[in-house]
């Protein structure tokens, strides 16, 4: 390992690394490298790493940055293998200094030298040991593989992992990614046996479609848990689309995260609580999670956070039950929660506990102790370990409230595998982010549904779409091209002249509908561009020449092509699918109520394609609307497997054509079960 930069001036940058690196205890060769030779720290100081006769695995930086390039070359050139680039002054500072990050990573590139950085703070690694960081000392050997794109932050959690005593395996600050980035990371510490539980402190995701791809194949056999920084609504872009006005900014990291079973935490505490839960206990076989508590109010708070959450509650089983009231004072509630009373002491905690881990409906306990004067919370914790051993196929969490009187009691089941918190609704949170790991790797793999469609049809119009120097495809192009995917969409043509419109109309067979084509105005009914209902030529004379006008005024700089003649059907219930792109993700697709209320009711779910039928299933059951399709007050239900098979081919289409930016069908008719679907609006606009 060389040090560049290193320095025999305490304080200084280069004089921690090396006093960190010879105090980590690194039983490896570590050379400073520093223009004027002599000693650092009792080790020979060279002046260039071409100086050094070994091979050099790791260069470690830390100069300014306009002294970095040659440095990069003479390292390639060397045959170093990797490189930590601590150093500041790049894309983080403005237009030359991305310039010269691009600079820095094209010459590491040029001779397969991998970077992490620059402007970042290093690493660690426990099991080396490592120790190349600015932390006060080195954390305690552990399990956890941390990943952070925040220096600042990352020195905060090393300061307080150290006061936790928690076990750290390793710890990654990214810096400005110029070329390894979390994707990166995250394969390194899922091949590496001792990292357990992979976390990480994410602002930005470059690589989406491969975090995804990768988080997919890690989390099926070791949890990651992310803190995502950066999570309002204020970079939600404007958009044409409605599907683009209701993605936000967030949500798209949310849906990844769901899509690839990675955990999600609201927190720093969360994230590591989290984490350690992982380590210690076991996943839970089944659903169901139990109270046990001595204080009625901590555990109606819980049961509320239960139920909001979605978890569980078990139901005390009838043999259980007549066992707790046996031994439990009458005054004692035996349902769930299991409240054995303010005078319980660690017997008959004891008692209850074994009684709810022996029964088969309850998967996870959580023991809620508050000090009162007959509480032992030694004792009670003693037990709660002994228990532990005794049912280790049982998940099983503490909460300890109060200060003093329960801190001992608290470290010795933090000591002994225990997880233990000062409020419930840590502990709750905690069992939510078990099960929702837990439910994902019972989920079983389903790939997405390959249907035949006319791809040589939809090449042809996209074509023409760019011939014509546009981006919005006509609503007539955009109706074949849903009809090239076998989307039902109804006949429609388009009229350049009244004639027209009439010839058409009669070919279709009245009713009906005539709407304005422009790719300039997308919401057509607010100006009085789209007539419905349309019974005789007269109608259709008069319909074309009130949309031109009305269009015309509204919108008098737009290009107008004509107006669209669609055969009209019968009304059905209306829903909106949709996509939208996202820069990191890809295809967003949206599922929601449709109609000109989309915006306001905002009843929508979301999945990042491509679906699965499990996905498509999911996102129809995750709207207030599928309570409609299930048919409310005597009403038949809605054909819900064609506006899943729908929803599965749009997944297909937005995904095998990237060039699609967005895309709309608002309404699609709904009809009863066995009478499919019709999209009605199709709104298809290409990328630059």
């Amino acid at each position: 390992m060389a040090i560049i930069g290193a320095s025999a001036t305490p304080n200084k940058v280069g004089y921690i690394l090396v006093r960190n690196m010879l105090k980590s205890g690194y039983q490896g060769k570590i050379y400073p490298i520093n223009p004027q030779g002599g000693q650092i720290l009792g080790l020979k100081a060279y002046t260039s790493v071409k100086e050094i006769q070994d091979n050099v695995d790791l260069a470690v930086v830390a100069i300014p940055a306009k002294l970095i390039p040659p440095v990069v070359e003479e390292c390639g050139e060397k045959g170093v293998k990797s490189m930590i680039i601590i150093s500041a002054g790049f894309k983080e500072t403005g237009k030359e200094g991305a310039e010269l990050e691009l600079q820095v990573a094209a010459i590491a590139k040029k001779y397969g030298l991998r970077i992490q950085g620059p402007n970042c703070l290093g690493a660690i690694n426990t099991w080396a040991p490592i120790d190349l960081s600015f932390a006060a000392a080195l954390p305690k050997k552990g399990g956890i593989g941390f990943i952070s794109q925040s220096g600042a932050l990352g020195t905060a959690i090393l300061d307080w992992i150290l006061k936790k005593d928690i076990g750290f395996h390793s710890f990654i600050s990214l810096g400005n990614k110029a070329d390894l980035d979390e994707v990166d990371f995250i394969e390194a510490m899922a091949e590496d046996p001792d990292v357990k539980v992979i976390l990480l402190y994410l602002e930005s995701i470059e690589r989406g479609s491969k975090f995804i791809e990768i988080a997919s194949q890690v989390t099926k056999c070791k949890p990651i848990i992310v803190v995502k920084g950066g999570t309002s609504s204020a970079g939600a872009k404007a958009a044409g689309s409605h599907t683009g006005a209701l993605v936000g900014s967030f949500l798209a990291y949310q849906k990844a995260f769901e899509k690839s079973g990675v955990i999600l935490a609201d927190t720093m505490e969360d994230l590591f609580n989290y984490a350690i839960a992982f380590m210690e206990q076991p996943l839970p076989k089944d659903e169901g999670i139990a109270i046990v508590t001595n204080a009625g109010g901590p555990g109606i708070l819980a049961t509320d956070l239960v139920e909001r959450l979605g978890v569980k509650m078990a139901e005390v089983k009838g043999e259980t039950k007549e066992k707790l009231k046996k031994g439990l004072p009458a005054a004692a509630s035996t349902g769930n929660p299991i409240d054995v009373l303010g005078d319980a002491g660690a017997d008959r905690y004891a008692f209850a506990i074994e009684e709810a881990l022996w029964d088969q409906g309850i998967n996870l306990v959580v023991v809620l102790l508050t000090p009162q004067a007959m509480t032992d919370s030694m004792a009670t914790a003693d037990a709660m370990v002994r228990l532990n051993e005794k049912h280790p196929e049982k998940t099983m969490l503490a909460v300890f409230m109060g200060g003093d009187q329960v801190e001992g009691a608290s470290k010795y089941l933090k000591d002994k595998g225990i997880p233990c918190f000062d409020f419930p609704e840590k502990a709750i949170k905690t069992a939510d982010a078990i099960y929702r790991y837990s439910r994902y790797l019972k989920t079983p793999e389903q790939k997405p549904t390959n249907y035949t469609v006319d791809k040589k049809k939809v090449d042809s119009i996209f074509k023409a779409v760019r011939a014509d120097c546009r981006k919005v495809l006509l609503p007539t192009e955009a109706a074949e091209v849903a009809r090239a995917y076998g989307i039902a969409a109804p006949p429609s043509k388009l009229a350049e002249k009244p004639e027209d419109a009439v010839e058409y109309a009669m070919e279709m067979g009245y009713p009906v509908v005539m709407k304005i084509v422009s790719p300039d105005i997308l919401h057509k009914t607010d100006i009085g561009g789209v007539v419905l209902n349309i019974t005789s030529p007269e109608e259709v004379h008069q319909a074309f020449a009130d949309i031109m006008a009305k269009s015309r005024k509204a919108h008098p700089e737009a290009k107008i092509y004509g107006v669209s003649v669609d055969k009209m059907v019968p009304r059905g219930r209306e829903m909106i699918v949709g996509m939208s792109r996202d820069p990191q993700f890809g295809p967003m697709v949206m599922f929601g109520l449709g109609g000109i209320y989309v915006n306001f009711l905002k009843d929508v779910a979301f999945r990042i394609a491509p679906l699965n039928a499990r996905d498509a299933e999911g996102i129809v059951k995750e709207t207030k609307s599928y309570t409609l399709l299930k048919g409310i007050r005597g009403e038949p239900p809605a054909d819900i497997a064609a506006l899943e098979e729908m929803i599965l081919r749009i997944s297909q289409f937005v995904t095998t054509y990237p060039e699609v930016a967005e895309m709309d069908i608002n309404p699609i008719l709904v009809y009863g079960e066995g009478g499919g679907c019709q999209a009605l609006d199709v709104k298809i606009a290409l990328r630059s």
